[in-house]
């Protein structure tokens, strides 16, 4: 018997600048300037607009240096704590994706981490023996149609949701991100926030139309988009200039959310993939 559908609803905890690539390799020290407290002063809020209902945070590791409460607030409010990274940038060598593991290694053992979700959900096949060398049990770094949980060796690939609008995909190979490709391919990747932003009403729909096939959706947002931060827009203007695609990030999705928790039933990924490894 297949795992009851939910909304597998997941929130990727990084700063307000994270969208953009200009920031990458500024010192932490830069960074943590430039999130001027904001992932420390939102986390209660967002924990409270859930409200019982459980959901999977997936933690950039360079915020618990900043702010070390933040990961037993997460924890403590019954969600699941994830590996989004250590710092966040493109992880697509197998050389940084290791560095970033063994530097995240002392919080996610003691956060019991086992699920990981590559920066931009972009990520190569030779991340699943890693996570396996490093203890990961599961992954959500690729693009694929609901009701796809794909085994790479021993660690299971949850995708980000698409919607098929021609054939269905047979292949589900690293990468697969948001990209021209895969949109030429027929999929529509509404498991994006970006997608979420731009047409919350047809993602609405379409989450709502997967859960009565028997499908559990997996979407993502950010902090940033369910509070947004002060004068957002400004502080972001010269990135949206040199990419305008960054815009959706921008936009403020809290009514999206609730209206997400209130109308359909949530749990966190690990506890849906242990229902899952039973059916």
């Amino acid at each position: 018997m297949n795992p009851s559908p939910r909304l597998l609803l997941t929130i990727d905890y990084e700063s307000w600048f994270s969208p953009s690539r200009r920031y990458d390799l500024l010192p932490p020290e830069k960074r943590f300037a430039l999130d001027d407290n904001f992932c420390n002063q939102v986390i209660d809020p967002i924990l409270e607009i859930f409200d019982g209902k459980k959901v999977s945070f997936y933690l950039v590791g360079e915020l618990i240096d900043w702010y070390p409460d933040l990961p037993q607030k997460i924890a403590n409010a019954g969600h699941e704590i994830g590996l989004h990274c250590q710092i966040h940038r493109p992880l697509t060598s197998e050389v940084e994706i290791e560095k970033d593991f063994k530097a995240s290694a002392e919080w996610r053992k003691k956060y019991n981490v086992q699920g990981y979700r590559a920066p931009m959900i972009n990520t190569i096949e030779a991340v699943y023996p890693l996570l396996e060398k490093y203890n990961f049990t599961y992954s959500s770094s690729i693009y694929a149609p609901s009701g796809n949980v794909l085994q790479k060796g021993k660690i299971q690939e949850v995708p980000v949701s698409t919607l098929p609008l021609l054939s269905k995909p047979k292949h589900f190979h690293a990468p697969r991100k948001m990209d021209i490709p895969l949109v030429i391919r027929g999929e529509f990747p509404y498991g994006s926030s970006m997608m979420s932003g731009l047409f919350r009403k047809i993602v609405f729909n379409i989450i709502e139309k997967e859960l009565k096939a028997g499908m559990s959706p997996v979407i993502f947002l950010h902090p940033y988009e369910i509070i947004s931060p002060e004068n957002f827009i400004k502080k972001f203007a010269v990135d949206m200039l040199h990419n305008p695609l960054l815009y959706p990030f921008t936009l403020n999705k809290s009514a999206f959310l609730k209206d997400l928790l209130k109308n359909f039933p949530t749990s966190t990924m690990k506890d849906y993939l242990n229902e899952h490894s039973k059916s």
